[in-house]
This record gives structure tokens, C-alpha cells and sequence, in this order.
């Protein structure tokens, strides 16, 4: 008991004197957190977490989570309407869709978009790409993602995704389930983090690239700093925002130190040998070293084939800072990673957000994106590691049927597109629709949990298991798994 008080005040004398700044940057801090964690400290020592362990055979061991901020439009990517084409420049109500027999969507109808002059008028626009049918399953794509359409019997398109926040702040809710008015929640991220064991004692488990926006800058929130993401770059030289790697050397004066360390540290353990917090604290200095020699090398891509990089675009200008992206995430989920978050056209609203000139847009956005997203795909698949990795590609919301402006679409909550593909995934398949004009979810309407739902079931975690007292969630927080595109 003594131990355990003890163990309970140093836990809670880290809390209070670490300063900020070395809790948000310094290595060492993250893995401590990281390491009282795993042995069953919380932030007030009070009740352990889960053990590490699924709670049901799991399909997959690694999630890749490619998110497109701004609003991808779903009518010109997964989900074609060509009757926005046919009743260009009519208003919904002059159309055989007008919702007549449902005021509150003839409220919509009336309001959705404003035109460039702020007048409430819905003019459908026409589509701004062709689409074509590809793969066995004859699944049509727009012709802006040919590389992705060459993977689409790999993949599972839900055309029947709503969400509630009709802004940017709809990229925090897609992330962890809840609207922004609601308060800070942990995102899908911290949650596999907080109920999975490591797969690699030598690289973070949950890492973060791309450029984040501040109000979806942290992971963990209620769960604590221990479940926010490592955010990294592609660069072996500077991986990180501290602690660069050292250019190897027959025996630094890095490893000297380490090693004197390391005996101080298991003498003063031998003292203290039922102190499991210092225990906790002096292995996770051991873990920031090892982390700080193994990133290095995960994101040293040149260790790829050429044929590899140029599979990617890596030497294609438009897309090399995906693809190196990309590359890296492979690469990590090789070596253990469990959960990798990509973020692209960060900053601001997000690079998609097309409120005018959507063609230039989305054709420039999907040259970014589409050559390097396909090969991560044939390249877990050729690698065997697409049957246990789950990739997913998501945007927070949708964009209107109706022009805004002249030549662009409005956010969009009421219908939109994601897909996955991987581990237990039925690829060829599309699950859900929205209505012949891309307005509302129709058929098998999917709230953005259930997507999270999804990628729990196939990790072998039940949501429900992983509450904490005094956090009891929503029924909405949890979700429901999307069964109709899992293989059995």
C-alpha cells in the first residue's frame, strides 16, 4: 500500500511541476506518460486502464487514416449524380426532386446555398468531371482519382454519411464523434491508443503527419497527453520537433551518457525496488532513446527501391510531398505502428474547400493525393500487409448539389462519401446512397461514429469496454459497426 501511495504522489508530482512545454515537445515526458500508462497509472492513479489486449479476435493490427480537409465534393469523386447535370441551373423545386411533401427539407431546399449577390437560391451545378466504371465491380470514380479507381475492388465506398457541424469544426467531430459546442472528446486515434498494447517497444504507437489546425491539435483531451499523437516528418536529419538524431558514431558521447544513466537509475531502483512509478520513469528514458535512433530510419524512404519511389510519385513535383507521406506510413505500419494519421491540405478551412472555381480545385487536390494513395494500397497488397492494415480516406463533410457563386459548392452535411479498404474490408462494394442529386443520405444512412465503430470491430475492441467512470458516453459516441462491408 505504501508503494502504490507513493507511486500515486509521484504520479501526481509529474503532473503538477513537468512545465508545459516539455509535457507538449519533450520526448521523454510523452513516453513516461506513455510507459505509467501501460503499467496502469491514469492521471489521478485511481483505476487502471485496459490491459493492451482486444477483446475479440481482431482482423487488423494497423490503421492508416487519410484525411482530406475542406470538404471533399462527394459528386465528384465516389458518388456521381448526372442529374445535376441534366437540370443544371434549375432550382431543386423546378425539378422532379423538389421535397414537397417534407417542410423541413423544403426549408432547405429554400436556404442551403446563397448565390453570389446573397440571394436563397439553389441551383443545381452540373457535374465538373466524367466518371467511368472500373474493376470487376464496375464501381464508377471520377476520372480526377484514376489510381485510386484502379484499386476500387479493394475498396468499400459508404455513399451515406451525415454529420451535424455545418463548419470546418466538422473535421474535430469526424475525427472524435462529437460537435465542437460539446467540448474536447478524444478523437479514434487516442482511443486505439488508450486500449491497444504497443506492436513495436521502439516507435510511438499512434503518429500524426501533415499540418494541423488548431482546433484539432491534440488527440488524448480527457484521456491525457500520454494518447496524444507524435507528430513527424519525412526526414531521417529532423524527424521531430526535438531530440534530432545523431549521426552514428563508433560510441557517442549520446550512448556514454545513456549508459551512466542507465546504471544510476537501476541503483536508485535497487533502493526503491516496489516504486513502480520510478520504475515507469527511468524505462521510459530508455524508450525516448531507442524511439529517437528508430524514427530516423522508418522515414528514411530512400531506402526504397526506385521502383517503389516512382510507384508512389515520389519524384513527380504535384504529388512527392504525399508520397513521401504515404511512403513513411507504409513503412511504419511495417514495422509496428498501430495507428497513422495523415492530414492533407491543412490550414485554415482546408485546401479543399471549394466555394468557388471547384474544377481547378479538386483536379489540383486529387493530383496530390490519388497517385500516392493507390500505390499504398498495391503496395501493402503485394507486401501482405494490406489483410492486416485498415486505410481509410475521409473528409469531414460533402459539398452541395447547388452552385455557390458561379462555379462552386457549398459545405455539405446531409450526404457524403468515404471509403476503406483492408483488413476484413469487402472490397468492390458500395454501401448506402444519397438521393438522385447528392442532397440527403438515404439508404443505410451512416453517422460519422459508425465509421469509427468499423475500425474498432476490426481492431477487436468493444467501445463500450473502454468508458471511463465518470465519462460515460453518448450512445451516438460509440457507434455502430458498418457490417454490410465486412467480409465474414
Amino acid at each position: 500500500m505504501n508503494a502504490m501511495k507513493r507511486a500515486k504522489e509521484t504520479t501526481k508530482h509529474m503532473q503538477l511541476h513537468i512545465p508545459r512545454r516539455e509535457m507538449l515537445t519533450g520526448f521523454s515526458a510523452l513516453a513516461a506518460a506513455c510507459l505509467l500508462h501501460r503499467d496502469g497509472y491514469c492521471r489521478d492513479g485511481i483505476w487502471s486502464p485496459p490491459n493492451g489486449l482486444p477483446h475479440f479476435p481482431a482482423r487488423a493490427k494497423s490503421v492508416i487514416w487519410i484525411f482530406m480537409n475542406g470538404g471533399v465534393s462527394h459528386v465528384e469523386s465516389f458518388d456521381p449524380k448526372p442529374m445535376l447535370t441534366k437540370y443544371a441551373g434549375k432550382t431543386i423545386s423546378e425539378t422532379p426532386f423538389a421535397f414537397t411533401q417534407d417542410p423541413e427539407r423544403l426549408a432547405i431546399e429554400r436556404l442551403v446555398v446563397p448565390d453570389a449577390n446573397g440571394n436563397q437560391r439553389n441551383t443545381l451545378y452540373p457535374l465538373q468531371v466524367g466518371f467511368k466504371k472500373h474493376g470487376q465491380s464496375g464501381i464508377e470514380v471520377s476520372d480526377w482519382f484514376p489510381c485510386i479507381a484502379q484499386q476500387i475492388d479493394r475498396i468499400a465506398v459508404v455513399r451515406s454519411m451525415w454529420t451535424t457541424d455545418s463548419n470546418h469544426g466538422a473535421q474535430s467531430q469526424f475525427h472524435s464523434g462529437r460537435h465542437q459546442n460539446d467540448g474536447q472528446f478524444p478523437n479514434l486515434g487516442a482511443w486505439v491508443h488508450y486500449g491497444l498494447g504497443t506492436l513495436n517497444e521502439d516507435l510511438p504507437q499512434y503518429i500524426s503527419f501533415g499540418n494541423r489546425e488548431y482546433w484539432n491539435k491534440r488527440d488524448g483531451h480527457y484521456l491525457g497527453p500520454a494518447h496524444d499523437a507524435v507528430p513527424l516528418r519525412v526526414d531521417p536529419t529532423n524527424p521531430l520537433d526535438f531530440a534530432r538524431p545523431q549521426r552514428p558514431t563508433v560510441q557517442s558521447t549520446t550512448d556514454v551518457g545513456v549508459d551512466l544513466l542507465r546504471q544510476l537509475n537501476q541503483q536508485r531502483l535497487a533502493q526503491s525496488p516496489q516504486d513502480l512509478a520510478l520504475a515507469a520513469r527511468i524505462a521510459s528514458y530508455e524508450l525516448a532513446f531507442r524511439m529517437q535512433r528508430s524514427i530516423p530510419e522508418a522515414v528514411d524512404i530512400s531506402a526504397e527501391t526506385a521502383e517503389t519511389q516512382k510507384l508512389y510519385g515520389v519524384d513527380l513535383p504535384h504529388c512527392h510531398d504525399f508520397a513521401v507521406q504515404m511512403l513513411a506510413a507504409r513503412r511504419l505500419v511495417e514495422r509496428g505502428v498501430r495507428f497513422i494519421q495523415v492530414q492533407h491540405g491543412a490550414g485554415g478551412a482546408g485546401s479543399w474547400d471549394a466555394h468557388g472555381g471547384l474544377k481547378a480545385n479538386h483536379q489540383s487536390n486529387a493530383l496530390q493525393v490519388d497517385q500516392p494513395v493507390g500505390a499504398l494500397l498495391q503496395d501493402l497488397h503485394r507486401r501482405g500487409l494490406l489483410d492486416e492494415t485498415l486505410v481509410v480516406f475521409a473528409t469531414e463533410f460533402g459539398r452541395t448539389p447547388g452552385t455557390q457563386g458561379t462555379d462552386g459548392r457549398d459545405h455539405h452535411i446531409f450526404g457524403f462519401s468515404v471509403w476503406m479498404a483492408g483488413a476484413g474490408i469487402r472490397g468492390g462494394c458500395v454501401h448506402g446512397s444519397t438521393d438522385e442529386i447528392g442532397f440527403h443520405a438515404v439508404e443505410h444512412r451512416h453517422y460519422v461514429t459508425d465509421i469509427h465503430a468499423t475500425i474498432l470491430h476490426q481492431l477487436g475492441l468493444d467501445s463500450r469496454r473502454l468508458e471511463i467512470p465518470g465519462r460515460k458516453r453518448l450512445e451516438i459516441d460509440h457507434g455502430n459497426p458498418i457490417t454490410q462491408i465486412l467480409t465474414t
